[in-house]
């Protein structure tokens, strides 16, 4: 898994609750292999788990160049040939996904250089989009014959909604970096050498607060995206806060005009 010929995803910490994931292939734009998608659905997995201490994900390119170029195309012949090895292959790619999509943890995509195809899926399914000024973004499949999947869709159409996304897909237009801020692709656009400074200040903002808050409340956010009706107990999910000893502390420091060290429980 850790084969250096196919790229990895690998995390380390900042701090013990920042957690920075890069994607490296070099000389391949980060494109993600096949081994490089199944590191990511077992970290996401690892740090979103309530026992891991993490209180906010940093994704990012592990050079200037790329923040990730989609998957390697010179896997396709081996490994998406045929509709049964794609079926195979897709479930990977959205195996990866659905553990960014329903991690709880806060997520920023750190992006520098490109940003197309399955990277802009995965930087899409993050919670903030920071991008320096030279950064590029697209979806340029439709010059390859090839269907971006559902699951790969799925965070750009709920940021930015069908019409962009049509207009993504059936063109293969690369966008700038201002013009992806317009569209609502990413949230913050900033020189290319402030991207880390910002990026860790969202960090260390986010660290700050309450981290089962900040749980709760990107569950909430999600599921208001779906217009089914809220039950009675999810309704009731939102007074959960008041049994916490974070309440509590949080309460305390307001009262006493001091900084509040929250404990996650």
């Amino acid at each position: 898994m850790n084969d250096t010929s196919t790229g990895s995803v690998t995390e380390q910490r900042l701090s013990p609750q920042i957690a920075l994931i890069q994607i490296s292939n070099p000389g391949k734009l980060n494109s993600f292999s096949v081994p490089m998608w199944h590191q990511l659905t077992q970290l996401m997995n690892q740090l979103g788990r309530a026992d891991s201490g993490v209180r906010c994900i940093i994704l990012s390119g592990a050079d200037k160049q790329s923040f990730a170029a989609g998957s390697d195309i010179t896997e396709f012949k081996s490994k998406r040939s045929n509709v049964e090895q794609a079926r195979v292959y897709g479930k990977v790619v959205s195996n990866a996904l659905y553990a960014l999509e329903y991690c709880h943890v806060p997520m920023i995509a750190k992006i520098n250089g490109i940003c197309v195809g399955g990277g802009l899926a995965v930087a899409s399914l993050c919670d903030y989009q920071v991008a320096g000024q030279s950064s590029k973004f697209g979806v340029p499949v439709n010059r390859l014959g090839l269907v971006m999947a559902h699951a790969e869709m799925r965070g750009v159409v709920r940021k930015c909604g069908p019409a962009f996304l049509k207009e993504v897909l059936f063109e293969g237009k690369i966008y700038k970096a201002d013009q992806a801020l317009a569209k609502g692709l990413i949230t913050h656009l900033t020189a290319d050498e402030n991207v880390e400074i910002e990026v860790n200040q969202i960090a260390e903002n986010i660290v700050k607060g309450a981290p089962l808050v900040a749980r709760w409340h990107k569950k909430f956010i999600h599921r208001l995206l779906d217009p089914t009706p809220l039950s009675d107990g999810e309704i009731d999910e939102a007074n959960a806060c008041f049994a916490t000893e974070d309440y509590r502390i949080g309460v305390d420091a307001f009262d006493q005009k001091k900084q509040p060290i929250f404990k996650g429980i």
